[in-house]
């Protein structure tokens, strides 16, 4: 009944209805477009731009545009898009995905899709799964856009921040899932605005989306660096806090727990690292460093707030006296305990940026994409990316025959079989290939292969270029090709001369993925654009997704009916229980996969929230409102901390005073004798007036252009510095938040709730470094901003390979308000010193 109902209120019918009724109005614009002459159809861009920039919507011209570039591809390329491939791209235009079988013309669907966006001015990016596809499809569809007045950028890996600023400029953009992403996150990451590559994320196609939304999605991409703060130099804090007396040279408050330098404490640190003065802005990392080892030693106590078990410091909740396995101090504290207790300083390299692919491309005001095979994970696309799945019907009716499985009851009768049927039909010139799950799958039906004496070739999908070349080869006259089930995804096997006589492509499969998609691909190899073809699946009850779903009773079946391993089972009947156990796994992944997204959504949220505040900084000329704002934040949150409370009735004015005197103004300008008798709201308003006034004393010394960059420097500092520990604090707290459970505890919930609260004491933290050093910190002549960690892009489909791309940084320390030292007279920031 269920089917019945399915098939009359078929959601796709209703989606090709309205797709057609496009497809219609463009083919009935096609003889005006062929009257044209070249230069009149050129003219059509600047006219449809002139029509947007004037207020018309994309869909108001978008017949229009399309049968330029269907008129124009059949010009420049010799193709002339059908029906289908116009409903595909009107589907691309939507926002959806347009699934697309094998052979169908999906690059050249997209490349109407692509014009119509790029009219807008706004840069459209077309994202494909590896180097050697990008390259292609822009050297091949560039000569379209071209001829329509449109410039082409190619985004590699090995481009310079310049190239790459270049392409990304262009009107369309092609480029792989993993340099999109990296460049975001570099772009954040940089000093000056000017060193950003990308413009904002406005509309992309991808192909082969299932691949790149879908089964990389759990793979975050990630920049990890060496950090400043350096193992050794905790060691080396460590052992200076050792030599440190407790009055003479630091003040603990027990009350608030806060820990200060003296003026004595500041001198002795000072000679001990041979510096002229800690609170010059190149001892940040030092300076904090010394403060995190006092705290360790002074306000953190073994035992008490955390134990050490098996050479590891675990904190204990204060709250339930609970051990917070796999929870670790942030800003450096963690480090600092373990120094004190001479265990060995974790976290020398540390993620400095990471994003998912899911999170990434949801930041894109539009997205679509394209693949063979998507409509069998249409709930995860609907509810994640929001995009549906609209399958295109194919130009001519598909002639391919797609046989029932054959089930053998071990993986060598199964393996024989295949050999058996390669050999069969290889002797009469049919191409085959021969989809494997694992590489040693491959290797085993090579070893079968080579006893037969039959030339073939092995792809698992190493080299790109060589793959395609090999696949490219795959249709020819008695071609026998064994790849894994994704290689050669994105090129078509065409077929040779005489194979439709000999029955078109076969493609044999080895076993089942746990992914109905990979399959479905698999088939689609053969039978393209109406061609003919033939599929078979061979499996065994060894296959490991026969054995995870109860192949123990077929095994027995066949036993009792006395079939040995020459006998396969072709049954429909089992066909479709392999299918439900593929849909199975299919809902496990997308569970994980969406529980992951959760998870990932607490740091999307926040980083948002960090790259919007850094962007604004970047942007603007004068940052001091947003310091004021902060200072304003620490007197208020310092006077409070001293303030009277339940357990002590007395204002703690000493430790205010040294708190002061140590992080925001000259010893000595507040004195307890000042400060007795006021109201909070009095002694808020005496220390702010006197921060304010030391404020403009330091902006008197200096020009205002100086000035403004200082805090600039000062600001981006404290920002990345927390940033960058706070990532590595919230990857910690994730990899051991899911042993809460056994404490009966939603790990989600408790991962949601202490990174939200992480997050609060980093803003907190930021607060307070960029205040200390904006009024402490010496201007020197060498005011440069630098980077907290030198950084590389860690590529998760090089199996955890380093790709070397590290953010720009100077090796001479000049000013960006200095004369450039080429002698040209001007400033550096305005010559030499532009990137």
């Amino acid at each position: 009944m269920l089917g019945v109902l399915n098939k009359m209120f078929d959601p796709n019918k209703r989606d090709l209805k309205r797709l057609e009724k496009i497809a219609d109005k463009v083919e009935a614009l096609s003889t005006e477009m062929e009257q044209l002459a070249d230069e009149q159809l050129k003219a059509k861009t600047a006219e449809l731009q002139d029509r947007v920039a004037n207020g018309e919507t994309l869909d108001d011209i978008q017949h229009e545009a399309f049968a330029v570039v269907r008129e124009a591809s059949r010009r420049v390329l010799g193709m002339y898009p059908f029906r289908v491939q116009l409903m595909g791209a009107a589907a691309l235009h939507e926002g959806n995905i347009a699934e697309m079988k094998t052979g169908e013309g999906k690059t050249l669907t997209s490349t109407l899709s692509v014009y119509l966006n790029a009219l807008e001015g706004k840069g459209v990016h077309v994202v494909t799964v590896n180097e050697y596809l990008a390259s292609r499809d822009a050297t091949e569809m560039s000569e379209l856009f071209e001829f329509l007045g449109m410039n082409v950028g190619l985004n590699l890996n090995s481009l310079s921040k310049e190239e790459k600023r270049e392409a990304y400029a262009a009107d369309i953009t092609y480029t792989t899932n993993n340099e999109l992403g990296f460049d975001y996150l570099r772009d954040n990451m940089v000093l000056y605005e000017e060193h950003k590559v990308q413009r904002p994320l406005h509309y992309a196609v991808i192909d082969e989306v299932d691949s790149i939304l879908i089964d990389e999605a759990r793979t975050p991409l990630i920049i990890s660096g060496q950090a400043a703060k350096s193992a050794e130099l905790y060691r080396l804090a460590n052992r200076f806090v050792m030599t440190m007396k407790k009055e003479d040279d630091y003040s603990y408050d027990e009350s608030t727990k806060g820990v200060v330098l003296t003026e004595a404490g500041i001198e002795k640190a000072e000679k001990a690292f041979s510096i002229d003065n800690l609170f010059d802005l190149k001892h940040v990392t030092l300076n904090h460093a010394i403060n995190q080892s006092l705290k360790a030693h002074a306000s953190m106590h073994i035992d008490v707030d955390y134990v050490v078990q098996e050479g590891e410091v675990v904190i204990v909740d204060s709250f339930t006296g609970r051990l917070m396995k796999g929870r670790r101090y942030s800003d450096g504290l963690h480090q600092a305990i373990e120094a004190k207790e001479g265990l060995e300083v974790q976290n020398e390299t540390m993620t400095l940026a990471t994003i998912t692919f899911q999170n990434f491309f949801r930041m894109y005001d539009k997205l679509s994409g394209m693949t063979g095979t998507a409509k069998t994970e249409e709930e995860e696309f609907r509810n994640i990316y929001n995009m549906n799945v609209i399958a295109i019907p194919t130009n001519r009716p598909i002639a391919r025959d797609d046989r029932p499985d054959l089930i053998y009851s071990s993986m060598e009768g199964k393996y024989k079989a295949v050999a058996e049927d390669i050999r069969e039909r290889h002797k009469k010139g049919q191409p085959v290939l021969v989809g494997t799950v694992a590489i040693e799958t491959s290797e085993i039906i090579s070893n079968f292969l080579k006893k037969y004496g039959i030339p073939h070739d092995v792809l698992n999908a190493k080299n790109h270029g060589r793959e395609a070349e090999i696949i490219l080869g795959a249709g020819q006259k008695g071609a026998v090709t064994i790849a894994t089930n994704m290689a050669g995804r994105g090129t078509d096997i065409k077929l040779g001369e005489g194979v439709q006589d000999v029955g078109g492509l076969a493609v044999i499969g080895t076993e089942r993925h746990e992914s109905r998609r990979i399959d479905n691909q698999l088939r689609g190899r053969s039978g393209r654009q109406g061609d003919d073809g033939v599929t078979q699946f061979y499996l065994s009850l060894e296959d490991e997704l026969m054995r995870r779903f109860g192949s123990e009773q077929m095994k027995g079946m066949m036993t009792k009916l006395g079939m040995d391993d020459t006998t396969p089972i072709q049954s429909k009947m089992v066909s479709r229980s392999v299918e439900s156990a593929q849909k199975r796994v299919e809902g496990n992944n997308f569970d994980s996969r969406k529980r992951l997204l959760q998870y990932d959504d607490v740091l999307r949220q926040q980083r948002e929230i960090i790259y919007k505040e850094r962007n604004e900084i970047l942007g603007s000329e004068n940052i001091r409102e947003v310091l004021e704002g902060m200072l304003t934040n620490v007197i208020a949150r310092v006077v409070a901390t001293h303030a009277p409370d339940e357990t002590d009735k007395e204002w703690k004015l000493k430790g205010l005073e040294d708190f002061l005197g140590a992080n925001l103004l000259p010893e000595g300008v507040i004195t307890v004798a000042e400060m007795e008798g006021k109201s909070e709201e009095e002694l808020n308003k005496l220390i702010h007036e006197a921060v304010i006034a030391r404020y403009n004393e330091k902006e008197a010394e200096m020009s205002d252009e100086r000035m403004r960059e200082f805090e600039k420097v000062v600001l981006l500092r404290a920002i990345d510095s927390k940033w960058t520990d706070h990532i590595d604090a919230m990857d910690q707290l994730r990899h051991g938040i899911h042993l809460r459970a056994y404490g009966q505890t939603d790990p989600l919930r408790a991962y949601q709730s202490e990174g939200f609260a992480m997050f609060e004491e980093m803003v907190t933290s930021i607060e307070n470094d960029a205040s200390k050093y904006v009024m402490k910190a010496e201007i020197r002549n060498n005011l440069e901003r630098e980077e907290v960690a030198k950084g590389q892009a860690v590529n998760p489909k090089e199996d955890g390979e380093k790709v070397t791309k590290k953010p720009v940084r100077r090796a001479v320390n000049i000013g960006r308000n200095d004369p450039c030292p080429c002698g040209s007279g001007k400033k550096y920031k305005n010559c030499h010193g532009k990137d």
